[in-house]
């Protein structure tokens, strides 16, 4: 079962420190398993990635890693061949603080954009690492915690698959659109399973979780999502395992999406009866993109009309009116918008507004009579998003 609690994995030490990069919270966190792992990345979309995923990439070529380090306030990004060489050079020193390859250290960088790493802070932070790992929930805790710029709380997941066990951390709140976003998240597990089938499996998830939230419609530069897998607990069924992955993996991106900037609701939103799927995902993010339908859901303003616009700016796609139906709020009692209501007196707009004063709001999106569905989640946009990245870097 899927629980939002740390369930220690055999075989992975942890770490979350502050080094100095801020002021006065965790900064600087690490993962370190006992042995190398199978493992699989997927990593951002953006053609202006990071430094650590450049570097991530190549380093998990082969499958195989044995450490993830990670920094936060500086993304390491737009820093040219200078910023590559960095994240290089605290691979290179974690590695010989805990005595394995640099090509199994997998680093990652959050934060401001344009800023090159202060390697003097870094390599400093490094000099103790070895003693800073250890395997309790505190541990655990602090590497949590040291990952997170804007968000507001930890975002952690654990699973039992089998007789093994699965950890999923992860941190992200702006920056986001359906196609990852400005996150990192981490998974280790001790079943013994293949890179060979955990790189397609993390393909698969990340498609149906962390590629479906929405923030403010923007791909970040930094995104990754990993997986290490160091085999201690023996096989599992690989069904299995990925079904729970997914479910830990939907649960992650959810979280990100209720601590959206400036948040103050959750949307879940379906859009069923597409001609294709391509129709559905193009408009559920249409919809779930929308600034005037984010305002909307935080005004709690039952303008319904602002879906109308959403779903039509699908230009790929025609929708026929009298066949489109809106749906508010869940269960047997859902509200519902139809092409027949066509007198807004008829409409129940206090009761949809009802709908959407609630902290997590359901909507479905009926196009038509067609076969397929998409599921997406986001949150609503407030004064508190642009408090916060009015000033972001003062």
């Amino acid at each position: 079962m899927t629980e939002a609690r740390i369930r220690l994995v055999p075989g992975f030490s942890w770490f979350g420190k502050n080094i100095g990069i801020k002021d006065s919270t965790l900064d600087f966190g690490g993962i370190l398993a006992d042995v190398p792992c199978q493992a699989a990345g997927v990593f951002t979309r953006n053609t202006m990635p990071g430094a650590p995923v450049l570097v991530g990439r190549e380093h998990l070529r082969n499958g195989l890693l044995q450490a993830v380090i990670v920094n936060s306030k500086n993304a390491n990004v737009a820093t040219e061949q200078r910023g590559v060489e960095d994240s290089r050079t605290i691979c290179r020193l974690v590695a010989e603080q805990c005595g394995i390859d640099a090509e199994l250290v997998l680093p990652s960088s959050t934060g401001v954009i344009g800023r090159r790493l202060p390697m003097d802070i870094m390599v400093e932070g490094c000099r103790t690492l070895k003693q800073d790992f250890g395997k309790t929930e505190r541990h655990v805790e602090g590497f949590a915690r040291s990952i997170m710029t804007t968000d507001t709380r930890l975002k952690l997941v654990s699973a039992r698959v089998g007789g093994a066990t699965i950890l999923g951390i992860a941190k992200g709140a702006g920056m986001i659109e359906p196609n990852m976003a400005t996150m990192l998240a981490y998974f280790v597990t001790d079943a013994k399973i293949s890179a060979s089938l955990l790189q397609p499996m993390l393909g698969r998830v990340v498609n149906t979780s962390f590629n479906r939230i929405s923030v403010d419609t923007d791909t970040s530069t930094s995104d990754t999502v990993v997986i290490l897998s160091n085999g201690l607990a023996g096989p599992v069924d690989p069904v299995a395992f990925e079904a729970v992955l997914s479910d830990m993996a939907v649960y992650l991106a959810k979280e990100i999406a209720r601590d959206g900037e400036g948040a103050t609701k959750l949307i879940e939103l379906v859009v069923s009866g597409a001609q294709t799927a391509e129709q559905a995902l193009l408009t559920a993010k249409s919809v779930i993109n929308s600034p005037l339908v984010k305002t909307a859901i935080y005004g709690a303003d039952p303008n319904w009309g602002r879906f109308v616009m959403a779903i039509g700016k699908v230009f790929q796609y025609s929708v026929n009116i009298a066949e489109l139906k809106i749906f508010f709020g869940a269960g047997e009692n859902r509200l519902m918008i139809d092409a027949g209501v066509l007198d807004r007196d008829e409409v129940p707009l206090e009761q949809i507004s009802g709908e959407l004063r609630k902290n997590e709001i359901h909507i479905e999106i009926v196009l038509g009579k067609g076969l397929h569905a998409e599921k997406v989640w986001g949150c609503d946009l407030t004064e508190g998003y642009v408090a916060e990245n009015a000033h972001y870097t003062t």
